[in-house]
């Protein structure tokens, strides 16, 4: 019985002693991660600003009809790849066409008018110096019978040489009149430049414009999402039909609470690592710029803070970060995928504010340039219609 009761005590002793070196492993090991993380602070994580309450944003181009018609092709469809450019929609031309043709057509007519107009101006020209001439020679009679009254001339023939007078005055101002209202039109230009055709050319040139919008095109590489259209569909002006997603020029939008903005400048270093992805592929980018305000300051129903059971929110403030063009081209991300944002604020000598916008922050192709051939158009139709203008 003794014997029993002395292992009892001797199992005991050894659980006791298991116990103690357990504690004791145990806080050795939180002592060593403590320390452990206490240097990884100090070295590098009191540098390093992190969130996961970021987005994945990009631009989303939309294609829209610029015309009233009817859609006869579809060229693109979700989730292809498009150039900049390629043809994505075709739409019905006829009316378009009809009203060229009308536009042509009224073009001409113009071009004649104002030929018809230097004409008219020519022959008042050439009725202004018949009545010069007539009136000199009346006045030259008059004059005449005026110095012969004493002899042969009778005061009845000399009234009527005065009338003669008057009538060739008046004849005269009448030309005159009839030239200065014929020059009205066309003083100072050719047809070319007379208002009247300008207007025409200007009606052709909306009715080429229109006839090219039958034809919509990429206005930049991406991918098409968002097709609502359908073949046979009769769409108004300005309808949206798709949007392209340039994939390639994507951005991080990331939401930063407002007590880790004070370290943060622009062009500080980023890494940014997606859920799509995991922690396989780092992203590297750098601060572009910093939001203007909080999210809630742009929201649809600001917040109203001026009640008397108001509770203190911490803000978020949106921060854009630019990525490696290279490394999207390895690694495409979507519009709207989440991610994680880390931010080495080491470095604050940038600046807080990002620069002025650049001119011409992204271009696209809204289709083709038909300036040349309304050009060449339009000087067919005028020399066709005037040959015999001056």
């Amino acid at each position: 019985m003794s014997d029993i009761t002395d292992a009892g005590w001797e199992r005991k002793d050894q659980r006791a002693e298991r116990r103690r070196q357990g504690f004791l492993v145990f806080g050795v090991v939180i002592v060593v991660a403590a320390l452990l993380y206490g240097a990884w602070w100090w070295i590098s994580g009191r540098f390093s600003e992190i969130t996961d309450d970021a987005y994945v944003a990009g631009n989303i181009v939309a294609v829209t009809s610029r015309e009233n018609a009817t859609v006869t092709a579809l060229y693109a469809d979700n989730t292809q790849t498009v150039r900049q450019g390629q043809l994505l929609i075709e739409m019905d031309p006829s009316v378009a066409d009809v009203t060229l043709r009308a536009a042509e057509a009224n073009l001409a007519r113009a071009a004649r008018a104002v030929r018809g107009t230097f004409a008219s101006a020519d022959s008042y020209s050439a009725q202004l110096e018949q009545a010069e001439v007539a009136l000199e020679q009346a006045k030259k009679d008059y004059q005449r019978r005026q110095a012969a009254l004493a002899g042969a001339v009778s005061g009845e023939e000399l009234g009527h040489a005065r009338d003669a007078v008057a009538a060739a005055e008046a004849a005269v101002n009448s030309a005159r009149g009839g030239l200065a209202q014929a020059q009205s039109g066309i003083a100072g230009v050719d047809v070319a430049h007379n208002p009247d055709v300008l207007a025409a050319e200007a009606q052709l040139r909306a009715a080429a414009i229109a006839l090219a919008h039958m034809k919509i095109v990429a206005p930049v590489d991406g991918v098409v999402a968002q097709r609502t259209v359908q073949v046979g569909q009769r769409v108004n002006a300005g309808a949206p039909l798709m949007a392209v997603v340039p994939l390639s020029n994507v951005w991080v939008d990331a939401n930063f609470k407002e007590g880790q903005l004070s370290r943060m400048r622009i062009g500080q270093p980023v890494n940014v690592t997606t859920d799509i992805y995991g922690g396989k592929v780092t992203y590297h980018g750098h601060v572009a710029g910093l939001g203007a305000g909080s999210g809630s300051a742009f929201a649809l129903l600001p917040a109203q803070n001026a009640s008397g059971n108001w509770i203190k929110i911490v803000q978020r403030v949106p921060v854009r970060i630019a990525l490696d063009p290279a490394e999207l081209q390895n690694n495409p991300l979507r519009v709207g995928l989440s991610v994680s944002a880390t931010v080495n604020v080491t470095d604050q000598s940038g600046p807080r504010i990002a620069s002025a916008a650049s001119v011409g922050v992204m271009r696209g192709n809204t289709g083709e340039d038909i300036s040349a051939k309304v050009d060449a158009l339009v000087k067919r139709i005028l020399a066709a219609n005037t040959a015999k203008a001056r």
